[in-house]
């Protein structure tokens, strides 16, 4: 089979199981035939506001139906999806909408922002527009993601992939017309590009408003869900239900668990191994840019346990120290990934430039080291490290030790200056239920790590530290306790 246009492709599942469920949000579900036909009026009334071929469209959507009915509209104009938090303050989406100059902005109040055209949410196109097929049109670029990392400056990730899907390809470990969960955020990239996936393949595909540990438990079961979408956040607070609760539900028809976007716990994964089965547990590492990646499968990780994989045959990766030299065996440095296709095949940034080396390599601003096998282990981000008394201190790694001590949903672990020392280590602990001793915190990680790494101050919070994509703004938190 040839590629497919992202313009044709709910047509093409819709042809072959038009009354079938193609989405299924909270109480609402949308058939492929009504997925593909309100697409098609949506794209018609986004052409008369003026969208046009390889134009950007920014979607500020909340998870639901209507998020994907504007992707797909997007796509059938011929225009690159622009994803952004529907929460997101105005300060920071008017950067966005500056850099990536718009020909829509969808999920924002009318008139926001003046001679732009926007819509808001809940936004319904006149009844009176055709909803059969457009000309097709295929988008130069398939997505338009947005990063500001810890940095807190956005920037735009703009694939260089074009809008079209060959259902028959590999990705992703899916199968065809199975059972597919989201519960994380659409506007970031790794539930985006499962969930868009999924459907790609002719999936049914259930998305969540916000993760809930319960509630996940219960789709997998309810859906029959063979493939699912984590982080180790989720995982973390799947793992903090009792037993009973957990083991309350049928998810025996799990194929697939993946999960990405930050550093697991060997022993939370260990966990979920035990429980769901190894086979069940894949691991995907790699950055928006899509320069390169791991993937590691849970048989394989139980050789090398706490690696993210090897590099994948379409790129190579090395480790280098902060002279750019390459470092051996077993140390720790910055992560630089190479496409075998060249430097710059696979995205381009609108707002920033890369952070690269002679010879077409670019880092993503990971620390890790690889084995004699060739096995990549992740440390931390590069900008997140701690340089204490000497010493370079990677917060996962303590963040890892203080997430296994019971009564603890997650953390953060942060450096504030210090007289003496240069920073001083700092955690910030989320126990919900208010029962954590620091002083059996401190015991507990005596028996895990050196002295030194272990946090000279505590700080104990009831609020979430990570958002549902599993994501900590360290420099933030920071910046306010200093």
């Amino acid at each position: 089979m040839t590629a497919i246009s992202l313009s044709r492709i709910l047509a093409f599942w819709a042809a072959q199981q038009p009354d079938s469920i193609a989405l299924r949000h909270e109480e609402d579900s949308v058939t492929w035939s009504e997925l593909d036909q309100r697409s098609n009026r949506l794209a018609r009334a986004y052409q008369n506001l003026g969208v046009g071929q390889d134009d950007f469209v920014t979607i500020g959507l909340p998870n639901g139906i209507e998020f994907f009915e504007a992707c797909f509209a997007t796509w059938k104009a011929g225009a690159t999806p622009q994803p952004i938090s529907a929460r997101l303050p105005k300060f920071e989406r008017d950067q966005i909408v500056e850099l990536g100059n718009p020909a829509l902005v969808v999920g924002v109040p009318d008139d926001e922002y003046g001679d732009l055209i926007t819509v808001a949410q809940g936004f319904r196109p006149d009844p009176e527009l055709p909803n059969d097929p457009l000309e097709e049109r295929t988008a130069t670029y398939y997505k338009a993601m947005t990063s500001g990392g810890s940095t807190g400056r956005p920037k735009l990730i703009v694939s260089k992939n074009a809008a079209e899907t060959n259902p028959e390809d590999d990705m992703l470990n899916f199968g065809m017309q199975g059972s597919v969960l989201i519960p994380g955020p659409l506007y970031h990239n790794g539930p985006f590009m499962w969930a868009m996936a999924g459907l790609f393949k002719g999936n049914r595909v259930t998305v969540t408003t916000r993760f809930d540990a319960e509630q996940t438990l219960a789709l997998i079961e309810s859906e029959r869900v063979d493939t699912v979408y984590m982080v180790p956040t989720m995982m973390q607070r799947i793992w903090n239900l009792t037993p009973e609760v957990r083991q309350g539900f049928d998810v025996s028809c799990l194929r697939t668990l993946w999960h990405l976007a930050a550093p697991c716990p060997p022993w939370l994964k260990e966990a979920f191994m035990e429980w769901l089965g190894p086979e069940v547990i894949w691991e995907l590492y790699g950055g928006t840019e899509g320069q390169g990646g791991t993937v590691i499968t849970g048989p394989e990780w139980l050789q090398h346990k706490g690696s993210v994989g090897k590099p994948n045959p379409a790129c190579e990766m090395k480790i280098v120290n902060e002279q750019g030299e390459t470092l051996p065996v077993g140390d720790v440095g910055e992560i630089y990934i190479r496409p075998l296709a060249g430097a710059g095949t696979t995205y381009h940034y609108i707002g920033a430039e890369p952070r690269s080396l002679e010879g077409g390599w670019e880092s993503i601003g990971d620390m890790g080291c690889f084995d004699e096998d060739g096995y990549l282990y992740l440390s931390d981000r590069r900008t997140d490290m701690i340089l204490s008394g000497g010493a370079n201190i990677y917060p996962a790694e303590v963040e890892a030790a203080i997430d296994a001590f019971p009564g603890v949903r997650s953390s953060a672990v942060i450096g504030l200056p210090h007289e003496d020392l240069g920073d001083s280590v700092h955690a910030i602990v989320d126990a919900p239920n208010n029962d954590v001793s620091e002083q059996a915190l401190v015991d507990h990680l005596a028996q895990r790590m050196v002295r030194y790494k272990i946090p000279r101050s505590f700080e104990f919070v009831v609020d979430p530290l990570r958002d549902d994509a599993g994501k900590v703004r360290r420099t933030a938190l920071r910046a306010e306790r200093i």
